[in-house]
């Protein structure tokens, strides 16, 4: 078997050690090459030379945003059949993908999730998000943010860069700055139109090169927006509700803090539909209530500020002016018009 270990050397519980240690283990049943990515986007780079060279499997050591990247590399001319296989050892902060996964939260103890995935031959298939925004395209793994949640994203990322350390305070910490200074509360309204997944048993066959063609055909049939050009407005579909902010999960948790999952779509899993929590409005005292509904019981966010969708293959976000966009807890920048497609099955891991 023929191996890629993409090693992000920065990721903040990514150590040489744990590297070495992993490399080592693998050694014995994998015919490994170890490769440091060097910056932004050479994830991508990486992930696409292992489907050209017919690599077996690509093994990320990172986080979300290294998972990311290598999954737009593997994925980047589309779902294939016979692509190499994606595995991961958590060496992020949050871990949110690997953790979804069933691995432990623990490299170590990962790895030797790993390699017993590996020799029993345990694989499956997973489905993924994509979003078209601007003139750009990008496979999602996990989450999708627009609004307050991007926001967020966005301002962790500058404290970040100014040396402050990643964790799950700082995220609370900055959100909280961002609701209580009133953050989005007077963002243009966002309309927002779904299309229904349908989803298949977790053990049919589906190609995986007809689910963009299937997602297309979703999409043109709920109003919205195709290549072809612009589908009817009154068709079922079309604009459902006026939001304020929308998180959508490919799986369950949306995110962790520290050991605890954080559900925003309790029923999101990687065999259905891209799912949706949205609020109609940003105030203060209902994004208090949901987060505590989140925290809560696992029932999930409810009330008439909120707004829930489960099972979509298509959902569009179209507002009057540009809103920040994060995927996967990477901040994107600020667009009016995004367009989401499920693809089932697109992408093999070991797990």
């Amino acid at each position: 078997m023929r191996g890629l270990l993409v090693v992000n050397p920065v990721a903040t519980t990514t150590t040489e050690r744990v590297r070495d240690v992993l490399a080592s283990a693998l050694a014995a049943d994998v015919s490994m090459e170890t490769v440091l990515t060097k910056g932004r986007g050479h994830g991508v780079e990486l992930g696409a030379r292992a489907v050209e060279l017919g690599v077996d499997v690509v093994i990320a050591l990172g986080g979300d945003g290294t998972v990311n990247e290598i999954t737009n590399g593997l994925l980047l001319n589309g779902p294939i059949d016979d692509g190499p296989a994606f595995a991961v050892v958590p060496g992020g902060s949050t871990n949110v993908f690997a953790r979804a996964l069933g691995y432990s939260a623990s490299p170590v103890e990962a790895t030797g999730e790993l390699l017993d995935a590996l020799r029993e031959g345990r694989s499956r298939r997973i489905s993924v998000g994509r979003a078209e925004y601007g003139d750009e395209g990008r496979w999602f793994t996990f989450c999708f943010g627009i609004g307050l949640d991007a926001r967020v994203v966005a301002q962790a990322e500058e404290k970040r860069r100014k040396g402050r350390r990643n964790s799950a305070g700082l995220f609370l910490r900055t959100a909280a700055g961002q609701v209580t200074r009133g953050a989005d509360r007077g963002a243009p309204p966002i309309a927002l139109e779904t299309a229904d997944a349908h989803s298949l048993p977790t053990d049919t066959a589906v190609p995986t090169d007809a689910a963009p063609v299937a997602a297309t055909a979703l999409a043109a049939g709920a109003g919205l927006p195709t290549e072809a050009g612009q589908a009817d407005p009154e068709a079922a579909g079309s604009v459902e509700e006026r939001i304020a902010l929308g998180i959508v999960c490919n799986t369950r948790p949306w995110t962790y803090l520290n050991s605890r999952p954080v559900l925003a779509c309790p029923e999101a899993s990687f065999d259905t539909g891209l799912d949706l929590l949205a609020l109609r409005r940003v105030r203060l005292s209902t994004v208090l209530r949901t987060a505590s509904q989140i925290l809560g019981d696992g029932r999930g966010p409810r009330g008439r500020n909120v707004v829930r969708r489960h099972d979509a293959a298509a959902i569009r976000f179209l507002a009057d002016h540009p809103l920040p966009i994060q995927m996967d807890g990477e901040y994107l920048g600020e667009y009016a018009d995004v367009r989401l497609t499920h693809h089932p099955r697109a992408l093999r891991v070991i797990a």
